[in-house]
């Protein structure tokens, strides 16, 4: 197609944010820092590679997850303890934070009660930034691998991409079958996975993770959470993912406890107030 005569001009109209965010409920990130510094351990998962494992972090207590023998990325999925249909959205986080998120951002609950699920503490990658290529860490951009895009794509019957780990460790966690769960598994947080999208295509991309083992990302659980992590298959996502050839190392999922008294002020989010009329 021709461009028009004022197709610059059209490029060059400047872009809104969809959804201002200074009205959004703030994080109390003193109280919460102040919390942190008193921590003791409560119980503690790894996630072997290549699969997943659950755990149950109470309402004002901390997750880590921590990369502990080789650089790995994981899928975190997580879910209200007490009722799985209230999930992680990783679609409006991403519409309210940006395509990744680090310290201070908070991952938000699916509709209808769309409240924060857990903010992000502490996060020792903060440092990375946006390379040049427009990767950055921790992102809410991409999916999870899995079965039905591999056997797409390739005809491939792989059963240990994420999304698969998740459906098993759902399952099991629930004593049900893999029909009941995996309609559950969602869109993730791709933990420590770096990526972004290319300048002239658009295409999702994956590079090398830059996490080391020692490195963690932390997050502030503001309801009883079910967290469910998978070890990618990728490894670091520097070449693949949703294959055996990649080198793979666990995860590890750490629950700690405040001191009592350090969160006197936390006040627990409240489900979205919207009166669900619909207009009806």
């Amino acid at each position: 197609m021709t461009p028009p005569k004022d197709a610059d001009a059209r490029r060059a109209v400047p872009p809104v944010i969809c959804y201002p965010t200074d009205t959004l409920p703030a994080a109390d990130m003193a109280l919460y820092q102040a919390a942190r510094d008193r921590l003791t351990p409560l119980s503690r998962v790894t996630v072997a590679p290549r699969d997943a494992a659950v755990i149950k972090v109470p309402a004002g207590h901390f997750l880590r997850i921590h990369s502990v023998d080789g650089p790995q990325v994981g899928d975190l999925n997580l879910f209200n303890a007490n009722d799985l249909t209230e999930r992680f959205y990783s679609g409006k986080t991403r519409a309210l934070h940006g395509t990744h998120v680090t310290t201070g951002d908070r991952l938000w609950s699916s509709f209808p009660t769309l409240r924060p699920m857990a903010t992000v503490t502490h996060d020792t990658l903060d440092w990375y930034g946006m390379d040049a290529f427009g990767g950055s860490v921790h992102d809410v951009i991409g999916t999870r691998c899995d079965p039905y895009t591999g056997n797409l794509l390739s005809g491939a019957q792989y059963h240990h991409c994420c999304h698969s780990n998740l459906t098993r460790a759902l399952a099991a966690h629930m004593g049900q079958g893999l029909d009941a769960a995996e309609p559950l598994v969602h869109d993730v947080l791709n933990v420590f996975m770096c990526t972004g999208f290319t300048r002239d295509t658009g295409q999702y991309f994956m590079k090398a993770s830059p996490v080391r083992p020692g490195d963690y990302i932390e997050l502030f659980a503001e309801i009883d959470l079910l967290a469910v992590l998978s070890a990618c298959p990728g490894g670091d996502c520097s070449a693949e993912h949703s294959s055996d050839a990649a080198a793979c190392y666990p995860l590890d999922m750490e629950v700690l406890r405040p001191q009592d008294g350090t969160l006197d002020e936390w006040v627990p989010p409240v489900m979205n107030r919207y009166d669900r009329s619909h207009g009806t």
